[in-house]
C-alpha cells in the first residue's frame, strides 16, 4: 500500500547524527528497527517488570512482551492510515529501552535518589533515558556510541520533555529533538500513533495480568463501561463462555474496539486538516487519537486500574520493597569509597549520573543479586 503524503518517508528524512552510507537492502527506518532488536538494551527488557515482578510468574507481561504487543498494534493502525509501518515499529520496540528494573516503582525511586544527590541533574525519566540509551549508552559499533538512529525514530522515542531538558537538547543539537517542545509542535504521525498504541496495549494487558494474579476478577470488570460492553457482547454471542476464555474474548474485543476507534477518528481528523507532508502534520494539532467518547471511556478504565490494581495493597507492598532495592543500590554506588573500583565507568566526574545509567540498565533479577551482594539482604524470597 502506498504511503499517504503526510506519512514519514525515509527518502525525505532528516538523517542520522553521524552520516552513514545507506544499506543496500534496507531503508533508514528498517535499519533502525534492526539495530534496536539486536541491541543489548532490548534483550534486557525480557527480565524487566511491566506490573508484576519477573519472579512472580512466568506468564506475566515483561517490558519485552509489552513492546512487542505495542509494535503489533501500532503497525496495524499505521497500515490502515497509510503511515510508515517500519518507523512505527522501530519507535514501538525502542520506547521502553530506558526503563529501570521494577517498572515505574524503580523509576520513581531512581528519580528521587538522583534529585537528592544532584539537584542539577534534573532527575530521571525513562523516555529521556531511552533516548540516552540509543544515543550514547549502547556500545556496539566501532565508529560511534549508541545506535546512531534516524531523527524520526529518536523523535518518536522522546515522548515527553521538560522545558529545561528541551533547552539543553537544543543547545547540544540546534534544531534537533528539543526544538518541537520549545515551539509547541507535534512529533510525526507515526510517533503520535505509537504513543496511543502503548496506552491501548497496557490497558488491556494489565487487566489480563491482574486477573491472572488474582488481584482482579471478571465481576469487577462489569463496573467499567468500556470493558463491560465487550463482556456482554462476548456472553451474548457465546452463551456459557466463562473463565479465562471469556476474559480473552473480552480483551480481544476491547483491543479491536479501541484500534478501530483510533483509525476512524484519525481518518476524520486527517481529512479535515489535510496535511500535505509530514512536516505539515507536525505543525497541526494532534491528529491521531480517540473519539471523545472512547477517550472518556479509556480514562475511566485507567482510573479503575489505578485504584484496583496499581494501588492494590499487594502491589504497593512489592513496590515499596522494589524502591528500597533501587534506592539502596544508588546510595551504595554514590557513597562508595572513591579508592575502590566501581562496576561502571564514570565520565567527567559525573558519578551520580553514571550510577543512574548503570542501575537503569539492570534487569530485575540482576538488581536483586547486586543488592544482595552489597547489603547482604534478600528483599524478595524468590531472589536468585
Amino acid at each position: 500500500m502506498p504511503l499517504a503524503p503526510y506519512a514519514s518517508d525515509p527518502a525525505n528524512g532528516r538523517g542520522r547524527r553521524r552520516a552513514e552510507a545507506p544499506a543496500p537492502t534496507r531503508d533508514d527506518y528498517q535499519r533502525d528497527r534492526d539495530r534496536i532488536v539486536h541491541s543489548t538494551a532490548f534483550r534486557r527488557l525480557v527480565y524487566k517488570t511491566q506490573v508484576f515482578l519477573n519472579h512472580e510468574g512466568d506468564l506475566f507481561r515483561t517490558r519485552l512482551t509489552h513492546s512487542l504487543e505495542v509494535a503489533q498494534l501500532a503497525r496495524s493502525i499505521a497500515r490502515a492510515l497509510q503511515l510508515n509501518e517500519d518507523l512505527t515499529e522501530a519507535i514501538a520496540l525502542a520506547h521502553d529501552l530506558g526503563h529501570t528494573p521494577f517498572g515505574h516503582a524503580g523509576q520513581d525511586a531512581l528519580d528521587a535518589a538522583l534529585r537528592r544527590a544532584d539537584a542539577a541533574s534534573g532527575g530521571f525519566e525513562h523516555n529521556v533515558q531511552s533516548l540516552r540509551v540509543v544515543d550514547r549508552l549502547e556500545e556496539r559499533y566501532a565508529a560511534f556510541d549508541g545506535l546512531n538512529l534516524s531523527f524520526e525514530t529518536r523523535e518518536g522515542i522522546l515522548k515527553h520533555c521538560s522545558r529545561r531538558r528541551a533547552e539543553a537538547l537544543e543547545a547540544a543539537e540546534p534544531g534537533g529533538l528539543g526544538r518541537r517542545f520549545l515551539d509547541g509542535r507535534q512529533p510525526s504521525l507515526e510517533a503520535q500513533l505509537t504513543n496511543l498504541a502503548d496506552e491501548i496495549a497496557y490497558n488491556a494487558h494489565d487487566i489480563d495480568d491482574g486477573v491472572r494474579s488474582g488481584l482482579l476478577d471478571i465481576a469487577q470488570l462489569e463496573d467499567v463501561p468500556l470493558v463491560a460492553r465487550q463482556l456482554r457482547t462476548a456472553r451474548d454471542e457465546h452463551p456459557g463462555l466463562a473463565g479465562r476464555r471469556l476474559l480473552y474474548e473480552t480483551l480481544r474485543r476491547l483491543l479491536s474496539a479501541q484500534v478501530y476507534d483510533v483509525i476512524d477518528a484519525s481518518r476524520t481528523a486527517l481529512a479535515e486538516a489535510a496535511p500535505r507532508s509530514a512536516d505539515e502534520a507536525r505543525a497541526a494539532p494532534p491528529l491521531i487519537g480517540f473519539t471523545a467518547t472512547m477517550r472518556d471511556e479509556s480514562m475511566a478504565l485507567k482510573r479503575f486500574l489505578f485504584a484496583q490494581l496499581y494501588r492494590h495493597p499487594q502491589v504497593m507492598a512489592t513496590t515499596e520493597r522494589a524502591q528500597a532495592v533501587v534506592r539502596e543500590l544508588f546510595e551504595a554506588y554514590v557513597g562508595a569509597d572513591p579508592s575502590r573500583p566501581l562496576p561502571f565507568a564514570v565520565a567527567d566526574g559525573r558519578r551520580c549520573r553514571a550510577a543512574a545509567d548503570y542501575i537503569a540498565g539492570m534487569t530485575d533479577r540482576f538488581a536483586l543479586r547486586e543488592h544482595h551482594r552489597l547489603t547482604g539482604q534478600r528483599i524478595f524470597e524468590a531472589a536468585p
